[in-house]
């Protein structure tokens, strides 16, 4: 008989490779009767702070949700992470039911506090830009002509970016990101730098958006034109949400108070 000898150790399985951690919890099929855009326990962190602590919010088609709190409540992180700017560190982010990943972008326009435009584009350049990025149908230009007049920026068209000043490069990227027609539009403190006038149009544009199905998100330390502009408004602090809901329905529940006091009173 055939005499073996001692069996050779066995090496020890290779460990599995690390599982890339999904970018957003996935959400697999359409919640039915879940319309627009849904957040789920979002969190983002930076070294030992906790910008947005396990946010969650909704806006419907043809709404506008104002986004309020006080200088470091986490308004901007919250709208970065919409826009897919920023990675959240746990949470969830869905457009109609479904989670978004990298083509948020086609979902979503973001108008940021700081206006950063291309130095070298003239203002008709940047509108060219974005119609051809984004597929916009061939009606473009005579929107785009439309923007351009309406916040007075049709003697600017052959201007470079370099030569704006910044209250017309904030107007500049809002006619930018209406052009694209994204489902989702975020503002964050859009009225800081407009003039009056810009002001107001910028708020009859967003009355005119909302009433086409647009769902709008608006972060503003600004509350003299929330009662007149917002559907609903989520008040943040230290990175929570601490009071949200419909304005009738805060002030019935806080004895018809007015914004403000409201606003001064939760997040003291």
């Amino acid at each position: 008989m055939e005499q073996r000898g001692p069996s050779e150790p066995q090496a020890p399985p290779a460990p599995a490779p690390p599982q890339a951690r999904p970018e957003f919890e996935v959400v697999p099929q359409p919640v039915a009767g879940t319309g627009g855009l849904t957040v789920e326990g979002l969190v983002k962190g930076f070294d030992q702070v906790t910008a947005v602590d396990r946010l969650t919010m909704a806006v419907r088609p043809g709404e506008i949700l104002a986004l309020l709190g006080p200088n470091g409540a986490g308004k901007t992180t919250t709208l970065l992470c919409l826009a897919g700017l920023l990675r959240p560190d746990a949470g969830m982010i869905a457009w109609d039911g479904r989670r978004l990943g990298v083509e948020r972008s086609r979902q979503m326009a973001l108008i940021s506090e700081t206006p950063e435009v291309y130095e070298m584009l003239t203002v008709w350049e940047h509108l060219v830009f974005v119609a051809r990025s984004c597929k916009v149908d061939s009606s473009w230009p005579a929107r785009a002509e439309r923007l351009l007049e309406r916040f007075d920026l049709t003697d600017k068209r052959d201007t470079l970016g370099d030569g704006l000043s910044k209250g017309m490069r904030q107007k500049l990227l809002i006619a930018c990101a209406v052009l694209a027609r994204t489902p989702v539009l975020l503002l964050d403190e859009p009225m800081i730098g407009l003039d009056p006038k810009g002001q107001r149009e910028l708020r009859d544009l967003l009355v005119e958006i909302r009433g086409q199905g647009g769902a709008i998100v608006v972060s503003t330390h600004l509350l003299e034109y929330i009662d007149t502009l917002c559907d609903r408004i989520v008040i943040l602090n230290k990175g929570r949400a601490i009071l949200s809901g419909g304005l009738d329905e805060i002030r019935h529940q806080r004895n018809d108070r007015n914004l403000e006091d409201i606003f001064l009173e939760v997040t003291r």
